[in-house]
């Protein structure tokens, strides 16, 4: 593995995990006043069109980093707008 890719590995990890900790402060609290539905909607959409690039481009950082993103983006908010309808 080379340099680039290391380093493009690195840093998906580091811009995915951390979507973790809000996944888990939802399932645990419950608690999704703070979570903008608007912010999180355009986000997922765009993470949607980079992991569509990386899979174009066959580029594994890419591709991952936005695959689990998007797993973690779409779960913040279909969390987000399961709760807010049960209020």
């Amino acid at each position: 593995m080379d340099t680039t890719t290391l380093i493009g590995l690195t840093a998906a990890f580091c811009t995915t995990a951390a979507f973790i900790p809000q996944v888990i402060q939802i399932l645990r609290t419950g608690n999704v006043e703070g979570i903008s539905l608007l912010m999180y909607s355009i986000f997922t959409c765009g993470v949607a069109m980079w992991l569509t690039y990386g899979i174009i481009l066959e580029d594994l950082p890419m591709l991952l980093a936005n695959l689990i993103t998007l797993i973690l983006a779409l779960a913040v908010l279909i969390l987000t707008i399961k709760k807010r309808r049960r209020k």
